[in-house]
């Protein structure tokens, strides 16, 4: 049996919100349905969804909010918006604050079910590039699990996922400490950078099978991954 893709829906109105996750679910889907943007976050960082559809217009958080705070963090995963909004500067806002596609309501749900698979898809030949190489280890940057050698794969947090990503791409150069807190923590104070310090040491700690790999603090500046 083909597992079942995770969703995270988020719509306000609960008739169209049950509506499309009863149809979504017999089409291989497993939904979660959120009812407001705030709710939606604290889902998708607990859930781990593989794709997103968003309405627009939410109590608490407005979808382009949400999607804007997910895009801070997660520049990976597909987003929809859904809206009853028609102007040209909606769409074009929608796009360029990192949705990749944008249905207007009323809308069909075969169109939506068509959109979804043809943006996973897309998301699938992306992500095979992202399975890199480090020492003696293979990170999978989509599933967030690294591996040694054959050994189990251990599951990374999102964060560590992300931060091991940016100082794998930027092998034996400085990663800078502001760029990369403003990317995933959205600020570079001092409580944010402090959180960072964490996370460099608990990417340490699963990394010192290989000796050869060493993450360096390079003071005033921010870190480097060097093997």
């Amino acid at each position: 049996m083909t597992d079942k893709i995770k969703l995270l829906l988020a719509e306000d109105e609960a008739a169209l919100g049950q509506i499309i996750k009863e149809s979504l679910e017999t089409r291989n889907f497993e939904v979660v349905l959120c009812n407001n943007g705030e709710k939606a976050f604290e889902t998708y960082q607990s859930d781990n969804p593989e794709i997103l559809v968003l309405d627009v217009m939410m109590p608490k958080k407005d979808g382009f909010t949400l999607a804007k705070e997910i895009r801070a963090i997660d520049d990976t995963i597909p987003i929809i918006f859904l809206t009853a909004k028609s102007q040209t500067a909606d769409v074009v806002e929608g796009f360029s604050i990192g949705g990749n596609d944008y249905l207007k309501k009323p809308f069909s749900m075969e169109e939506l079910i068509v959109r979804i698979h043809n943006l996973l898809n897309r998301t699938k030949v992306q992500k095979t590039s992202k399975i890199l190489e480090i020492g003696g280890y293979t990170f999978d940057f989509p599933k967030q699990q690294l591996q040694y050698n054959n050994e189990v794969p251990a599951q990374l947090t999102h964060r560590e996922a992300h931060l091991l990503f940016h100082l794998i791409k930027n092998k034996n150069q400085v990663l800078d400490r502001s760029l990369i807190l403003n990317k995933l923590w959205g600020t570079d104070d001092f409580f944010s950078a402090r959180s960072m310090d964490v996370f460099i040491t608990k990417l340490r700690k699963k990394l010192k099978k290989d000796e050869s790999i060493q993450i360096i603090n390079v003071r005033g500046f921010g870190y480097k991954l060097t093997v």
